[in-house]
């Protein structure tokens, strides 16, 4: 039977943890304008999660606030408008909601965008916190300006 060698870091190297009060998040607005619903969100998400920094650490919330404005323009497949389905259940015989991607967004376009971004965030208390920092709206408008967003543009070409 061989020995099994363990490897330990050189002298002077450490590994680093973020800790919640060190964190500095800052904001960012998305246009969805034309924008594909599942790069967009899947772009969102990683910000959301701060997996963009090199200070990500999985149990902190490391990741900066998104603003999504156009969230009422952004691009589906048109078979996909009646064939995606959202459905929901009461826990009661007979209560499974189910509404088409095409009926949501005439309804509550930001909708389709939170659920697709929520859908990508862990699951649990760090992903509703993570989740509670995306504010979407379906125009171009939106009242955060105080905080000084920057322009992201996650799918820009490189």
């Amino acid at each position: 039977m061989a020995a099994v060698e363990t490897v330990r870091a050189p002298k002077g190297f450490k590994t680093w943890v973020a800790k919640p009060g060190e964190v500095k998040q800052k904001w960012y607005v998305v246009d969805a304008d034309g924008q594909s619903l599942g790069r967009i969100a899947s772009a969102i998400a990683m910000k959301l999660m701060g997996k963009d920094k090199p200070t990500y650490t999985a149990h902190i919330d490391t990741g900066d606030f998104v603003i999504v404005v156009n969230a009422g323009k952004v691009a589906t497949d048109p078979a996909k408008q009646e064939a995606k389905i959202y459905q929901r259940w009461s826990g009661y015989l007979g209560g499974l909601k189910k509404r088409t991607l095409a009926q949501v967004r005439e309804a509550h376009p930001e909708r389709v965008v939170e659920r697709a971004v929520r859908l990508m965030l862990p699951k649990g208390r760090l992903g509703k916190q993570m989740f509670s920092k995306l504010k979407v709206y379906k125009g171009a408008d939106h009242p955060h300006k105080a905080q000084q967003p920057e322009a992201w543009a996650p799918l820009a070409k490189r």
